[in-house]
C-alpha cells in the first residue's frame, strides 16, 4: 500500500516538449557550425545564431536540473 501511494504521489518531471527543445538546440547548433564554416561570412546571421544557441542551451541546462531534483 505505501508503494501504491509513492507512485502515485511522484509525478514525473519529465515533458514531451523536452525532446523537442533538445531537438531545436541540436539544430541550432548545425546551423550555427554551418554558417560559420561559409566562405563568405554573415556576421549578423552569426551573432544572432550564437545568442539563440546560448538561450537555448541555458534552458536545456535548467531543464535538466529540474529533472534531476
Amino acid at each position: 500500500m505505501l508503494l501504491a501511494e509513492a507512485a502515485a504521489s511522484a509525478a514525473s518531471k519529465f515533458n514531451t516538449f523536452d525532446i523537442f527543445m533538445i531537438l531545436f538546440t541540436l539544430l541550432i547548433l548545425i546551423g550555427t557550425i554551418r554558417l560559420i564554416r561559409q566562405p563568405v561570412k554573415n556576421k549578423f546571421a552569426i551573432g544572432f545564431s550564437i545568442v539563440c544557441l546560448l538561450v537555448f542551451l541555458l534552458s536545456d541546462y535548467a531543464m535538466v536540473q529540474n529533472w534531476l531534483s
